[in-house]
């Protein structure tokens, strides 16, 4: 029996790092998880292990380099963001993989955005707004002013999924998804690197700029195999829905965090959009992505508890509750409105509720989602604002709630609003976004599994 051609998806979460080999439809044929292993840098702060991670992605090649039924014909890699390798001429990590959760020092921050027109003018130029350490830019600013001796030492500063790829390359390369995750180093209105970079002497710390879809051949032992230069996470996960869908569409995925992905408008960050959390990214063909971002799954796990504390029952009961429209009907409690009109809060206002208000714990349950989705309603417009979309796709958690979909579809009338199923986005991404150079096959056009939920006038919100 021939050996099945495959590739390999490293997918590296903050906490969740697994490997997959895809065959070429697509499927998953086999995975491996390894645990996140936590240190600290020298400030004691808890970071990522990164001679663990190292060590992790070359025993993890040599467990299925050696299984006879698999092929490997490439490799890749997603990764999540805001993280830099700081890499010397000898290719070794010359710092911690520091944590982008550390705080920024605010003497520091206020000294680069006075030198750069201020926090306004530069969020909007660089479509990131003012996140202390998740602008992985100023990480990178931050060790040329605290430890100019180590900084004068890089070789390089490697986003992490660019470093895991020259982990088995060794060619070091920048990647757009990677420098267009809220960095503050890329100038959206001029498309090129921000001045600062320049100015600062950063550039020449940046590797070179190649296309998200290029592959290099490996120095690890092994098949004769090629490399991806690797993606950031959530870019990786729009890849599907790009090269399967062409009519515009929206892309909201949930989880902790719901963003608002949006693909087909590529004008510029405006000071309310700015303000209302809004950012940009850059697609796997360089292309901007306007998004938009509520944190309501977080908000949905404790709203959940409150509901099922008043009213004593288990939480459980509330991961498969049904629409019910008569429910909506009855519901009458008094409204809340934001007192600013102008700023879009991260969570809805069910927090300031009365749960005695409610009959049942089902009302309020139906209470939460109309507050969950007015919100989503009010992020979600934020990006389709002059643009042609009429889709709106769902992935993630809430894709699975028939009271979030069906007042979604509500809040929506005008447009066709799905629910999405893909098993591993991210990792599939990764996968396409290199397919002419492992895969044989035409891509399947059944990758993404569609529900589609019609407007209820019963359930407008």
């Amino acid at each position: 029996m021939s050996a099945i051609p495959v590739i390999a998806i490293f997918d590296v979460g903050k906490t969740n790092k697994k490997l997959f080999l895809f065959n070429e439809n697509y499927e998953i044929v086999f995975e491996r998880s390894a645990r996140f292993i936590e240190t600290v840098d020298e400030d004691g702060f808890p970071c990522e292990n990164q001679e663990s991670l190292r060590l992790s992605i070359f025993d993890s090649l040599s467990e299925v380099f050696r299984m006879k039924e698999f092929r490997i014909k490439a490799v890749n890699f997603s990764a999540y963001g805001a993280s830099l390798v700081y890499i010397g001429e000898d290719g070794r990590a010359l710092t911690p993989l520091y944590n982008y959760l550390k705080s920024f020092p605010e003497e520091l921050s206020d000294k680069f955005y006075k030198a750069y027109g201020g926090q306004d003018k530069f969020s909007l130029e660089t479509a990131s707004p003012v996140l202390g350490s998740l602008n992985s830019g100023l990480q990178l600013y931050r060790l040329k002013q605290e430890k100019p001796e180590l900084f004068n030492k890089v070789k390089y500063a490697l986003h992490l999924p660019q470093y895991l790829s020259f982990l088995l390359t060794g060619n070091a390369y920048s990647d757009l998804t990677s420098i267009g995750c809220h960095t503050g180093l890329w100038d959206f209105q001029k498309n090129r690197y921000h001045e600062w970079v320049q100015h600062e002497g950063v550039a020449m710390k940046l590797a070179p700029i190649i296309a998200s879809d290029k592959v290099s051949p490996a120095l690890f032992p092994g098949n004769n195999y090629k490399v991806g230069i690797g993606l950031h996470d959530s870019s990786a996960a729009l890849i599907p829905y790009l090269i399967n869908f062409h009519e515009p569409f929206v892309l909201i995925s949930t989880g902790t965090w719901c963003i608002s992905l949006n693909p087909f408008n590529d004008s510029p960050l405006t000071p309310i959009e700015l303000k209302n959390d809004c950012l940009c990214y850059l697609q796997f063909k360089g292309k901007p992505v306007k998004a938009s971002r509520v944190f309501s799954g977080f908000e949905y796990e404790q709203m959940v508890k409150r509901i099922a504390e008043y009213f004593n029952t288990d939480e459980i009961k509330y991961r498969s509750i049904n629409f019910n429209p008569e429910i909506i009907k009855h519901i009458k409690t008094r409204p809340v409105v934001f007192q600013n009109s102008d700023a879009i809060s991260k969570e809805s206002v069910f927090n300031m509720r009365d749960l005695s208000d409610f009959k049942s714990d089902l009302a309020a349950y139906h209470q939460l989602m109309i507050d969950i989705v007015q919100l989503q309603a009010l992020s979600t417009n934020l990006v389709l604002k002059n643009s042609p979309v009429k889709r709106i796709f769902v992935d993630g958690g809430f894709s699975k709630n028939s009271v979030y979909m069906n007042l979604l579809a509500a809040a929506f009338p005008q447009m066709e609003v799905f629910a999405a199923s893909m098993a591993q986005a991210s990792a599939v991404g990764a996968a396409l976004s290199i397919h002419r150079d492992w895969n044989t096959k035409t891509i399947p056009n059944d990758i993404i599994g569609l529900k589609y939920y019609s407007t209820n006038q019963s359930a407008v919100i």
